[in-house]
Protein backbone atom coordinates (compact mmCIF):
# COMPACT_ATOMS: atom_id res chain seq x y z
CA UNK A 1 0.00 0.00 0.00
CA UNK A 2 1.32 3.55 -1.33
CA UNK A 3 1.72 6.35 1.94
CA UNK A 4 -1.57 8.33 -0.09
CA UNK A 5 -3.62 5.57 -0.46
CA UNK A 6 -2.74 4.74 3.63
CA UNK A 7 -3.62 7.96 4.14
CA UNK A 8 -6.80 8.24 2.49
CA UNK A 9 -7.99 5.25 4.00
CA UNK A 10 -9.35 6.91 7.20
CA UNK A 11 -10.19 9.92 5.24
CA UNK A 12 -13.04 8.00 3.83
CA UNK A 13 -13.56 6.68 7.41
CA UNK A 14 -14.05 9.66 8.79
CA UNK A 15 -16.90 10.94 6.05
CA UNK A 16 -18.42 7.65 6.42
CA UNK A 17 -18.95 7.63 9.84
CA UNK A 18 -19.73 11.42 9.87
CA UNK A 19 -22.21 10.72 7.00
CA UNK A 20 -23.29 7.38 8.76
CA UNK A 21 -24.49 9.66 12.00
CA UNK A 22 -25.60 12.81 9.99
CA UNK A 23 -28.65 9.99 8.92
CA UNK A 24 -28.92 7.98 11.91
CA UNK A 25 -28.76 10.20 14.38
CA UNK A 26 -31.35 12.79 12.67
CA UNK A 27 -34.38 12.74 15.11
CA UNK A 28 -33.53 10.35 17.79
CA UNK A 29 -30.97 13.05 19.98
CA UNK A 30 -31.46 15.88 20.59
CA UNK A 31 -29.88 18.23 17.48
CA UNK A 32 -28.37 14.88 16.30
CA UNK A 33 -28.59 16.10 13.19
CA UNK A 34 -25.68 17.99 13.79
CA UNK A 35 -23.04 15.73 14.84
CA UNK A 36 -22.12 13.88 11.57
CA UNK A 37 -22.28 17.62 10.06
CA UNK A 38 -19.89 19.64 12.40
CA UNK A 39 -17.60 16.39 11.81
CA UNK A 40 -17.88 17.18 7.75
CA UNK A 41 -17.36 21.13 8.60
CA UNK A 42 -14.62 20.19 10.58
CA UNK A 43 -13.17 18.25 7.45
CA UNK A 44 -13.43 20.55 4.91
CA UNK A 45 -11.72 23.58 7.08
CA UNK A 46 -9.12 21.43 7.62
CA UNK A 47 -9.26 20.54 3.66
CA UNK A 48 -9.00 24.69 3.28
CA UNK A 49 -6.76 25.35 6.02
CA UNK A 50 -4.16 22.92 4.29
CA UNK A 51 -5.28 24.24 0.57
CA UNK A 52 -6.05 20.96 -0.76
CA UNK A 53 -9.54 22.11 -2.09
CA UNK A 54 -10.65 20.04 -5.01
CA UNK A 55 -11.12 21.68 -8.47
CA UNK A 56 -14.26 23.00 -9.18
CA UNK A 57 -16.40 23.59 -12.26
CA UNK A 58 -18.71 26.40 -13.31
CA UNK A 59 -21.82 24.82 -12.02
CA UNK A 60 -19.94 23.86 -8.84
CA UNK A 61 -18.69 27.48 -8.32
CA UNK A 62 -22.13 28.78 -8.80
CA UNK A 63 -23.84 26.69 -6.84
CA UNK A 64 -21.55 27.88 -3.80
CA UNK A 65 -22.31 31.26 -4.88
CA UNK A 66 -26.02 30.73 -3.98
CA UNK A 67 -25.18 29.21 -0.78
CA UNK A 68 -22.84 32.18 0.07
CA UNK A 69 -25.27 34.69 -1.46
CA UNK A 70 -28.20 33.51 0.07
CA UNK A 71 -26.66 33.56 3.62
CA UNK A 72 -25.37 36.35 3.38
CA UNK A 73 -27.81 38.20 2.12
CA UNK A 74 -29.95 36.80 5.10
CA UNK A 75 -27.50 38.16 7.51
CA UNK A 76 -27.17 41.39 6.19
CA UNK A 77 -31.21 41.99 6.49
CA UNK A 78 -30.73 40.48 10.03
CA UNK A 79 -27.82 43.10 11.03
CA UNK A 80 -30.04 46.10 9.50
CA UNK A 81 -33.15 45.04 10.84
CA UNK A 82 -31.02 44.89 14.50
CA UNK A 83 -30.78 41.61 15.04
CA UNK A 84 -27.25 41.67 15.92
CA UNK A 85 -25.32 38.67 15.61
CA UNK A 86 -28.01 36.37 16.91
CA UNK A 87 -30.05 36.88 13.86
CA UNK A 88 -26.44 35.18 12.19
CA UNK A 89 -27.14 31.94 13.91
CA UNK A 90 -29.33 30.31 10.80
CA UNK A 91 -28.53 31.64 7.62
CA UNK A 92 -24.25 30.58 8.58
CA UNK A 93 -25.26 27.59 8.22
CA UNK A 94 -25.14 27.34 4.47
CA UNK A 95 -22.20 29.18 4.42
CA UNK A 96 -20.60 26.31 6.60
CA UNK A 97 -21.79 23.90 4.48
CA UNK A 98 -19.63 25.04 2.17
CA UNK A 99 -16.30 23.09 3.63
CA UNK A 100 -18.51 20.06 3.94
CA UNK A 101 -18.97 20.15 0.76
CA UNK A 102 -15.52 20.50 -0.64
CA UNK A 103 -14.77 17.57 2.15
CA UNK A 104 -17.40 15.23 0.86
CA UNK A 105 -16.39 16.32 -2.89
CA UNK A 106 -12.68 14.97 -2.34
CA UNK A 107 -13.52 12.22 0.44
CA UNK A 108 -16.53 11.03 -0.56
CA UNK A 109 -18.06 8.35 2.03
CA UNK A 110 -19.02 4.72 0.71
CA UNK A 111 -22.56 4.11 -0.66
CA UNK A 112 -23.28 1.60 1.72
CA UNK A 113 -22.60 4.04 4.92
CA UNK A 114 -24.98 6.76 3.43
CA UNK A 115 -27.74 4.54 2.42
CA UNK A 116 -27.77 2.73 6.15
CA UNK A 117 -26.76 6.18 7.19
CA UNK A 118 -30.68 7.38 6.49
CA UNK A 119 -32.45 3.82 6.77
CA UNK A 120 -31.68 4.00 10.12
CA UNK A 121 -32.52 7.67 10.71
CA UNK A 122 -35.82 6.85 9.00
CA UNK A 123 -36.49 3.28 11.04
CA UNK A 124 -35.49 4.80 14.12
CA UNK A 125 -37.71 8.35 13.74
CA UNK A 126 -40.62 5.89 12.49
CA UNK A 127 -40.06 3.64 15.81
CA UNK A 128 -40.06 6.50 18.05
CA UNK A 129 -42.92 8.00 16.58
CA UNK A 130 -45.05 5.03 16.57
CA UNK A 131 -43.92 4.66 21.06
CA UNK A 132 -45.40 7.90 21.39
CA UNK A 133 -48.17 7.61 19.57
CA UNK A 134 -49.17 4.14 20.55
CA UNK A 135 -47.53 3.34 23.88
CA UNK A 136 -47.28 6.64 25.60
CA UNK A 137 -50.90 8.16 23.59
CA UNK A 138 -49.28 10.92 22.47
CA UNK A 139 -51.70 13.27 20.05
CA UNK A 140 -49.13 13.81 17.61
CA UNK A 141 -45.70 12.28 17.63
CA UNK A 142 -42.79 15.29 18.00
CA UNK A 143 -39.69 13.75 19.38
CA UNK A 144 -37.20 16.32 20.78
CA UNK A 145 -38.68 19.01 18.25
CA UNK A 146 -42.21 19.83 17.18
CA UNK A 147 -44.74 17.72 15.40
CA UNK A 148 -44.30 19.81 11.96
CA UNK A 149 -40.41 19.31 12.02
CA UNK A 150 -39.99 15.91 13.38
CA UNK A 151 -42.59 14.72 11.01
CA UNK A 152 -41.65 16.44 7.86
CA UNK A 153 -37.82 15.34 8.22
CA UNK A 154 -39.04 12.00 8.87
CA UNK A 155 -40.60 11.56 5.66
CA UNK A 156 -38.02 13.36 4.53
CA UNK A 157 -35.58 10.18 5.75
CA UNK A 158 -38.27 8.03 4.45
CA UNK A 159 -37.95 9.42 0.51
CA UNK A 160 -34.29 9.16 0.48
CA UNK A 161 -34.59 5.77 1.52
CA UNK A 162 -36.90 5.15 -1.39
CA UNK A 163 -34.25 7.28 -3.44
CA UNK A 164 -31.21 4.33 -2.22
CA UNK A 165 -33.15 1.50 -4.14
CA UNK A 166 -31.35 2.35 -7.43
CA UNK A 167 -28.07 1.94 -5.81
CA UNK A 168 -29.38 -1.30 -3.68
CA UNK A 169 -30.03 -3.37 -6.97
CA UNK A 170 -26.38 -3.05 -8.29
CA UNK A 171 -25.16 -4.41 -5.05
CA UNK A 172 -24.19 -8.63 -4.26
CA UNK A 173 -26.76 -8.70 -1.85
CA UNK A 174 -29.66 -6.81 -3.61
CA UNK A 175 -32.56 -8.19 -2.01
CA UNK A 176 -31.24 -7.55 1.71
CA UNK A 177 -30.48 -4.13 0.78
CA UNK A 178 -33.57 -3.45 -1.31
CA UNK A 179 -35.63 -4.71 1.88
CA UNK A 180 -33.63 -2.84 4.07
CA UNK A 181 -34.11 0.55 2.33
CA UNK A 182 -37.84 -0.20 1.81
CA UNK A 183 -38.57 -0.70 5.30
CA UNK A 184 -36.76 2.01 6.19
CA UNK A 185 -38.88 3.87 4.20
CA UNK A 186 -41.87 3.01 5.06
CA UNK A 187 -40.91 3.88 8.87
CA UNK A 188 -40.16 7.49 8.15
CA UNK A 189 -43.18 8.00 6.37
CA UNK A 190 -44.82 6.57 9.17
CA UNK A 191 -43.16 8.82 11.32
CA UNK A 192 -44.79 11.46 9.66
CA UNK A 193 -48.30 9.79 10.10
CA UNK A 194 -48.04 9.34 13.07
CA UNK A 195 -46.81 13.26 13.91
CA UNK A 196 -49.91 14.40 12.08
CA UNK A 197 -47.55 17.11 9.74
CA UNK A 198 -50.33 17.59 7.16
CA UNK A 199 -48.01 19.83 5.19
CA UNK A 200 -45.58 16.83 4.50
CA UNK A 201 -47.88 14.75 2.76
CA UNK A 202 -49.53 16.96 0.32
CA UNK A 203 -46.51 17.14 -1.71
CA UNK A 204 -46.17 13.48 -1.61
CA UNK A 205 -46.91 13.31 -5.40
CA UNK A 206 -44.18 15.27 -6.76
CA UNK A 207 -42.06 13.07 -4.70
CA UNK A 208 -43.34 9.47 -6.31
CA UNK A 209 -42.97 11.87 -9.89
CA UNK A 210 -39.59 12.08 -9.18
CA UNK A 211 -39.19 8.31 -8.31
CA UNK A 212 -40.80 7.64 -11.43
CA UNK A 213 -38.32 9.93 -13.13
CA UNK A 214 -35.40 7.99 -11.92
CA UNK A 215 -36.51 4.52 -11.99
CA UNK A 216 -40.14 4.67 -14.03
CA UNK A 217 -37.68 3.32 -17.15
CA UNK A 218 -36.40 0.00 -15.26
CA UNK A 219 -39.72 -1.21 -14.33
CA UNK A 220 -41.96 -3.19 -16.66
CA UNK A 221 -45.56 -2.39 -17.39
CA UNK A 222 -46.57 -5.30 -15.22
CA UNK A 223 -44.10 -4.12 -12.03
CA UNK A 224 -45.96 -0.44 -12.31
CA UNK A 225 -49.33 -1.32 -12.32
CA UNK A 226 -48.06 -3.88 -8.94
CA UNK A 227 -46.60 -0.63 -7.54
CA UNK A 228 -49.85 1.84 -8.29
CA UNK A 229 -52.01 -0.88 -6.77
CA UNK A 230 -49.58 -1.32 -3.35
CA UNK A 231 -50.14 2.58 -3.53
CA UNK A 232 -53.61 2.75 -3.97
CA UNK A 233 -54.14 -0.10 -1.51
CA UNK A 234 -51.75 1.61 0.83
CA UNK A 235 -53.88 4.87 1.42
CA UNK A 236 -56.68 3.65 1.72
CA UNK A 237 -55.45 1.98 4.87
CA UNK A 238 -53.33 4.48 6.07
CA UNK A 239 -56.74 6.83 5.90
CA UNK A 240 -59.16 3.97 7.32
CA UNK A 241 -57.17 3.15 10.42
CA UNK A 242 -57.91 5.27 13.13
CA UNK A 243 -54.28 4.70 14.73
CA UNK A 244 -52.75 6.17 11.87
CA UNK A 245 -54.54 9.74 12.86
CA UNK A 246 -54.82 10.27 9.32
CA UNK A 247 -58.15 10.83 8.45
CA UNK A 248 -59.05 12.70 11.45
CA UNK A 249 -56.49 14.98 10.83
CA UNK A 250 -57.86 15.46 7.05
CA UNK A 251 -61.26 16.10 8.34
CA UNK A 252 -60.53 18.47 10.82
CA UNK A 253 -58.52 20.51 7.81
CA UNK A 254 -61.65 20.50 5.67
CA UNK A 255 -64.18 21.99 9.06
CA UNK A 256 -61.39 24.39 9.54
CA UNK A 257 -61.19 25.67 5.80
CA UNK A 258 -65.02 25.71 5.87
CA UNK A 259 -64.94 27.58 9.43
CA UNK A 260 -62.33 30.61 8.16
CA UNK A 261 -63.94 30.76 4.84
CA UNK A 262 -68.01 30.89 6.29
CA UNK A 263 -67.22 32.35 9.80
CA UNK A 264 -63.65 33.78 9.42
CA UNK A 265 -62.77 31.65 12.11
CA UNK A 266 -58.60 32.14 12.17
CA UNK A 267 -58.14 30.62 15.53
CA UNK A 268 -57.82 27.30 13.96
CA UNK A 269 -54.53 25.84 12.25
CA UNK A 270 -55.85 26.54 8.62
CA UNK A 271 -57.23 29.50 9.52
CA UNK A 272 -54.22 31.27 11.23
CA UNK A 273 -52.12 29.97 8.35
CA UNK A 274 -54.47 31.93 5.47
CA UNK A 275 -54.70 35.08 7.86
CA UNK A 276 -50.65 34.76 8.34
CA UNK A 277 -50.27 34.53 4.45
CA UNK A 278 -52.65 37.12 4.59
CA UNK A 279 -51.01 39.87 6.24
CA UNK A 280 -47.56 38.37 4.96
CA UNK A 281 -49.06 39.40 0.96
CA UNK A 282 -49.86 43.19 2.23
CA UNK A 283 -46.83 43.88 4.11
CA UNK A 284 -44.92 42.41 0.86
CA UNK A 285 -46.79 44.40 -1.42
CA UNK A 286 -45.42 47.57 1.16
CA UNK A 287 -41.88 47.32 0.81
CA UNK A 288 -40.90 44.59 -1.90
CA UNK A 289 -37.63 45.15 -2.88
CA UNK A 290 -35.69 44.51 0.91
CA UNK A 291 -38.80 43.84 3.16
CA UNK A 292 -39.12 44.73 6.31
CA UNK A 293 -36.66 42.07 8.48
CA UNK A 294 -37.69 40.04 11.04
CA UNK A 295 -38.36 42.73 14.06
CA UNK A 296 -39.57 45.06 11.00
CA UNK A 297 -42.40 42.29 10.03
CA UNK A 298 -43.57 41.77 13.72
CA UNK A 299 -44.25 45.42 14.33
CA UNK A 300 -45.82 45.55 10.66
CA UNK A 301 -48.62 42.75 11.67
CA UNK A 302 -49.27 44.12 15.01
CA UNK A 303 -50.13 47.28 13.35
CA UNK A 304 -52.70 45.75 11.02
CA UNK A 305 -53.81 43.79 14.00
CA UNK A 306 -54.78 47.38 15.57
CA UNK A 307 -55.89 48.92 12.17
CA UNK A 308 -58.94 45.77 12.32
CA UNK A 309 -56.99 45.17 8.57
CA UNK A 310 -55.86 41.32 10.32
CA UNK A 311 -57.20 39.08 13.49
CA UNK A 312 -54.69 39.95 16.30
CA UNK A 313 -54.36 36.09 17.13
CA UNK A 314 -52.32 35.57 14.33
CA UNK A 315 -49.32 38.41 15.66
CA UNK A 316 -48.17 35.83 18.02
CA UNK A 317 -46.66 34.07 15.27
CA UNK A 318 -42.77 35.32 13.87
CA UNK A 319 -43.22 34.17 10.72
CA UNK A 320 -45.79 33.59 7.90
CA UNK A 321 -46.49 30.01 7.96
CA UNK A 322 -45.05 30.15 4.33
CA UNK A 323 -40.97 29.60 3.66
CA UNK A 324 -41.76 31.65 0.06
CA UNK A 325 -44.32 34.13 1.94
CA UNK A 326 -41.83 34.87 4.76
CA UNK A 327 -38.69 35.38 2.70
CA UNK A 328 -40.60 38.09 0.14
CA UNK A 329 -42.11 40.11 3.29
CA UNK A 330 -38.88 40.23 5.29
CA UNK A 331 -36.10 40.00 2.66
CA UNK A 332 -38.05 41.23 -0.03
CA UNK A 333 -37.82 40.20 -3.64
CA UNK A 334 -34.10 39.76 -3.27
CA UNK A 335 -34.52 37.23 -0.47
CA UNK A 336 -37.36 35.57 -2.47
CA UNK A 337 -35.32 35.08 -5.53
CA UNK A 338 -32.29 33.53 -3.62
CA UNK A 339 -34.83 31.12 -1.81
CA UNK A 340 -36.03 29.99 -5.17
CA UNK A 341 -32.36 29.46 -6.48
CA UNK A 342 -31.08 27.93 -3.43
CA UNK A 343 -33.85 25.14 -4.52
CA UNK A 344 -33.84 25.42 -8.07
CA UNK A 345 -30.35 25.29 -8.88
CA UNK A 346 -29.68 22.09 -7.00
CA UNK A 347 -32.10 20.59 -8.48
CA UNK A 348 -31.53 21.14 -11.93
CA UNK A 349 -28.05 19.82 -11.23
CA UNK A 350 -29.40 16.52 -10.08
CA UNK A 351 -32.07 16.36 -12.71
CA UNK A 352 -29.23 16.16 -15.25
CA UNK A 353 -27.77 12.78 -13.67
CA UNK A 354 -31.75 11.38 -13.42
CA UNK A 355 -31.16 9.63 -16.15
CA UNK A 356 -27.24 8.38 -15.80
CA UNK A 357 -26.55 4.59 -17.16
CA UNK A 358 -24.75 4.36 -13.81
CA UNK A 359 -27.53 3.30 -11.28
CA UNK A 360 -25.29 4.29 -8.34
CA UNK A 361 -25.00 7.59 -9.49
CA UNK A 362 -28.66 8.04 -10.26
CA UNK A 363 -29.85 7.23 -7.22
CA UNK A 364 -27.51 10.02 -5.82
CA UNK A 365 -29.54 12.58 -7.82
CA UNK A 366 -32.90 11.14 -7.14
CA UNK A 367 -32.31 11.65 -3.63
CA UNK A 368 -31.07 15.09 -4.50
CA UNK A 369 -33.82 16.28 -6.36
CA UNK A 370 -35.89 15.05 -3.65
CA UNK A 371 -34.34 17.27 -1.31
CA UNK A 372 -35.12 20.32 -2.96
CA UNK A 373 -38.71 19.07 -4.01
CA UNK A 374 -39.22 17.80 -0.30
CA UNK A 375 -38.39 21.34 1.19
CA UNK A 376 -40.61 23.06 -1.23
CA UNK A 377 -43.69 21.44 0.08
CA UNK A 378 -42.65 21.42 3.55
CA UNK A 379 -41.95 25.62 3.20
CA UNK A 380 -45.70 25.53 1.98
CA UNK A 381 -47.37 25.38 5.16
CA UNK A 382 -44.11 26.31 7.63
CA UNK A 383 -41.14 28.47 7.50
CA UNK A 384 -39.06 25.20 7.53
CA UNK A 385 -35.64 27.42 7.86
CA UNK A 386 -36.85 29.72 10.50
CA UNK A 387 -35.76 26.66 12.51
CA UNK A 388 -32.44 25.10 13.18
CA UNK A 389 -33.08 21.62 12.54
CA UNK A 390 -34.53 23.05 8.94
CA UNK A 391 -31.69 24.53 7.92
CA UNK A 392 -28.84 22.01 9.41
CA UNK A 393 -30.91 19.08 6.96
CA UNK A 394 -31.08 21.00 3.83
CA UNK A 395 -27.60 22.59 3.69
CA UNK A 396 -25.31 19.24 4.67
CA UNK A 397 -27.62 16.96 3.07
CA UNK A 398 -27.30 18.92 0.34
CA UNK A 399 -23.44 19.60 0.54
CA UNK A 400 -23.07 15.70 1.25
CA UNK A 401 -25.61 14.52 -2.05
CA UNK A 402 -23.85 16.69 -4.05
CA UNK A 403 -20.33 15.94 -3.48
CA UNK A 404 -20.58 12.28 -3.32
CA UNK A 405 -22.12 12.69 -7.05
CA UNK A 406 -19.47 15.15 -8.34
CA UNK A 407 -16.62 12.82 -6.87
CA UNK A 408 -18.51 9.78 -8.03
CA UNK A 409 -18.33 11.61 -11.47
CA UNK A 410 -14.63 12.68 -11.25
CA UNK A 411 -13.45 9.41 -10.30
CA UNK A 412 -15.08 7.80 -13.20
CA UNK A 413 -16.15 4.54 -12.42
CA UNK A 414 -18.01 2.13 -14.76
CA UNK A 415 -21.29 2.46 -14.83
CA UNK A 416 -23.47 -0.18 -12.87
CA UNK A 417 -26.54 -0.76 -15.27
CA UNK A 418 -29.61 -2.68 -14.85
CA UNK A 419 -31.58 -3.28 -18.00
CA UNK A 420 -34.80 -1.91 -18.84
CA UNK A 421 -37.85 -4.22 -16.89
CA UNK A 422 -35.62 -6.28 -15.10
CA UNK A 423 -35.41 -4.67 -11.63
Amino acid sequence: MTLSSSIAVPKCRFTDFSVFLMGALSLIVSSGYSLGAAMLLLGGVMLIFQRRTPLLNKQDQLLIAILACFALYWMGRAWFDGQGTGGWDKPSRFLLAVPALLWVFSNPPRMAWLWSGLAVGALGAGGWAAWQKLVEGAARADGFTNAIQFGNISMLLGVLSLAGLGWALCQPRSRLWSLFLFVGALAGILGSLFSGSRGGWVGFPFVLLVLYKGYGGLLSMRHKGAILAALMLGVVLIYSLPQTGVQSRVHQAVEQLEGFVTDGDVRTSVGARLEMWRGASLLAVEKPVFGWGDNGYERAMQELADEGVIDSYVTQYGHAHNDFLDAFAKRGIVGLVLLIALYVWPMKLFAQRLESEDLELRAIAVAGGLLSVAYIDFGMTQVFLAHNSGVMVFAFWLATLYGTLRAREKGSRPPSIVKKGHA
